[in-house]
Formats: structure tokens, C-alpha cells, sequence
């Protein structure tokens, strides 16, 4: 894959499709069975939808974090917890 016309690597491609590619499942995913509101950990009321931009924006967080806080170059660990995070509040959010 010739990504050299953007300063991208082939993680951040990755990246970007994995993203892309949550997307497609989850229209297709409201397209089948339509979401309904429900109230579960988070203070308010939310759909399928609200959890997933909910999940990706804490997994930037958990990911932010332990780069700004950490002196370790793995990035394994802070996507097991973002995967793990999202899991969670996917499932009990």
C-alpha cells in the first residue's frame, strides 16, 4: 500500500480502517435492529451509537494518558484497556 502522498503509516491506516470499518457494522447493525435508549452505568439514557463515540473518545483518552504519563513505548497495554473499556461500555453503559 503507497501511503508516501500523507505522512501516514500502515498503523495509522489500520487505524483509520478498523474505525471506518466499526462504522459500516454499526449502520448495518441499526439498519437490521433498530437501537432503542436504554439507561444503564452512564447517567443518561443511551443508544448503540452514543456508547461506540463514548467508547472511542475514552480510548483517546486512556491512550493520551499514558503516553503524556508514561516513559513506555509499547502501545499494547493502553489498547487492552481501551478494548477492554470499550467492551464495558458497550455491554453495561
Amino acid at each position: 500500500m503507497n501511503l508516501e502522498w500523507m505522512a501516514w503509516t500502515q498503523v495509522t491506516a489500520i487505524f483509520f480502517l478498523t474505525v471506518a470499518l466499526i462504522l459500516i457494522a454499526m449502520t448495518l447493525a441499526e439498519l437490521r435492529v433498530p437501537t432503542v435508549e436504554r439507561q444503564g452505568f452512564l447517567p443518561m439514557p443511551t443508544t448503540r451509537g452514543d456508547r461506540l463515540f463514548l467508547s472511542l473518545l475514552l480510548a483517546a483518552f486512556i491512550n493520551l494518558g499514558f503516553v503524556a504519563f508514561t516513559d513506555v513505548h509499547t502501545l499494547w497495554i493502553p489498547l487492552s484497556v481501551s478494548v477492554l473499556a470499550a467492551f464495558v461500555m458497550m455491554r453495561f453503559g
